[in-house]
């Protein structure tokens, strides 16, 4: 029976099942809401968007990219006890499991996004995973991990080469992105108002939607050069490109009340990616350059403490080139010292499982007994159950040795390389190949903005951070299968 057939009385009452399980459902979700539980309230939203998967995958796909900014985490709801983001994570997991049906019954995913490197440095990700939650300490914990690590990776990435495949689908993704960010954003700029800008309430304003400023402060950061990128791709009318300035400037007063030293940095990080690429700076350069910086740090470590030492500026203040100056104070800021702890205790549990690691997702749980009481600040907790290792390659190393590390470091080159290297050689020979190719650039500088907060903290097994990045990824492994198909098509055309 097609669906819209049952949307007519007459063809319900001849379906009594219908009608029963209806009731049931009715009786069995008013005894819970009596009983303060709310949760099957949720079954006509989760069926609908079922509908929506198999019927309207692109749809659905984009939604995902509007919601991510508005999903709520249950563990807010619930004193902790499932850590879910409704309704992002539910649909992905749809998507994972209709991804892997349809890929069994009849494949779908072109041949050529198997073969792209990022698909393969995440390929080697996921399989590190899988080995070292075997061997993990705490294996339920790692095998969650997995999962969730799975209906991030693989729906995103798969499901987005092809989605993106028309490149309007990249705009709408976009798009949907930056409308959803600008919506809490503005949220949690009338909120904070109410508090006059305050410092500290700025840790917390932005909830329920993000857990607090920092990775708040980075999804920021990332959506104010999607925006950026949108504003400049030229094939939009007046009355778009006035409500992008609107965004741009909602977005931009939510970069600078978020209080977030990180989000800032990033944002002069990504600018200096800019002048490399655009200045075409080779990568050997660049090897050289840091080879001078690492060295020189090495050799003037004593002098560099002594003047880090005289740095007092604290992060609670409000001022901006004085929040901007706490980034280096590691004398007397407890933000800074902490994640010096975190560091510290992560590198102490590599030396003490440098292969396998203690198993993925396992830090939060491992890392108490690896802190130097030395190190120790005001927010440390000796229960050591105050979150992450604050570092996207801090954290896979103490939890996946060796490897795991290597593994992350593999994904961020495959992703700059592909995204750079796409940049510099996509054709420019039509209108759209121009703007695409310049939207491209500011999805890059996106990316570059998070990896730089990727070295201070760790967000990607979130969705906030997880549908913007290997969504990025997508639009990378998209536009590069076009560039070919077009570099083909014109070689046939000119041979005829």
């Amino acid at each position: 029976m097609k669906l819209r057939n049952w949307l007519s009385l007459k063809s319900i009452l001849q379906y009594p099942w219908i009608i029963v399980l209806t009731l049931l459902f009715i009786g069995l979700n008013g005894y819970l809401i009596y009983n303060n539980n709310y949760y099957l309230n949720a079954v006509p939203l989760v069926l609908l968007i079922i509908y929506m998967a198999f019927y309207y995958l692109e749809s659905t796909f984009l939604l995902v990219a509007f919601l991510t900014p508005l999903s709520v985490n249950l563990e807010e709801f619930s004193n902790g006890e499932i850590g879910l983001f409704l309704p992002t994570e539910p649909i992905l997991l749809g998507l994972l499991i209709l991804l892997l049906l349809k890929q069994l019954i009849t494949p779908f995913v072109d041949n050529k996004v198997w073969r792209n490197p990022i698909v393969w440095s995440l390929g080697f990700y996921i399989g590190w995973i899988f080995i070292t939650s075997i061997t993990s300490t705490s294996p339920i914990i790692s095998f969650k991990f997995l999962l969730m690590k799975l209906w991030f990776i693989l729906p995103l990435i798969l499901i987005g080469s092809m989605v993106f495949k028309n490149h309007r689908n990249i705009i709408r993704f976009i798009w949907l992105y930056s409308i959803g960010m600008t919506i809490v954003i503005f949220y949690t700029l009338i909120r904070h108002y109410g508090y006059s800008f305050g410092e500290e309430e700025g840790h917390w304003v932005m909830s329920p939607f993000f857990k607090d400023h920092t990775i708040y402060g980075a999804s920021v950061a990332i959506s104010i050069f999607f925006i950026l990128g949108l504003l400049l791709y030229k094939q939009q009318g007046p009355l778009l490109q006035f409500v992008l300035l609107v965004m741009f400037s909602i977005t931009a007063l939510g970069l600078y009340f978020s209080y977030t030293r990180g989000a800032w940095l990033s944002v002069f990080v990504a600018v200096m990616v800019w002048l490399f690429i655009k200045y075409k700076v080779k990568f050997k350069y660049l090897l050289v350059l840091g080879i001078i910086v690492l060295s020189t740090i090495y050799f003037s470590w004593d002098q560099i403490q002594m003047e880090l030492a005289r740095n007092k500026a604290e992060h609670t203040t409000t001022a901006f080139d004085e929040r901007l100056q706490s980034a280096t104070n590691v004398t007397s800021d407890a933000s800074n010292l902490e994640r010096l702890n975190r560091w510290n205790a992560a590198w102490e549990m590599y030396k003490k499982k440098p292969v396998f690691g203690f198993g993925p997702g396992t830090y939060a749980f491992e890392y108490a007994p690896y802190q130097d009481p030395d190190m120790l600040t005001i927010i440390s907790t000796n229960f050591g159950n105050a979150g992450n290792a604050h570092s996207e390659f801090l954290g896979p190393m103490a939890e996946m040795g060796t490897f795991g590390i290597l593994a992350m470091v593999l994904f961020v080159a495959a992703l700059f390389y592909k995204g750079i290297t796409l940049y510099i050689k996509f054709p420019e020979d039509n209108e759209t190949n121009i703007q695409l190719r310049r939207l491209l650039l500011f999805v890059i500088l996106a990316m570059s903005t998070y990896f730089f907060h990727g070295l201070l903290n760790n967000y990607l097994d979130t969705d906030k951070a997880a549908v913007p990045i290997y969504g990025a990824c997508a639009i990378f492994i998209a536009l590069e299968i076009k560039m070919i198909q077009d570099q083909k098509r014109i070689k046939t055309t000119t041979e005829q």
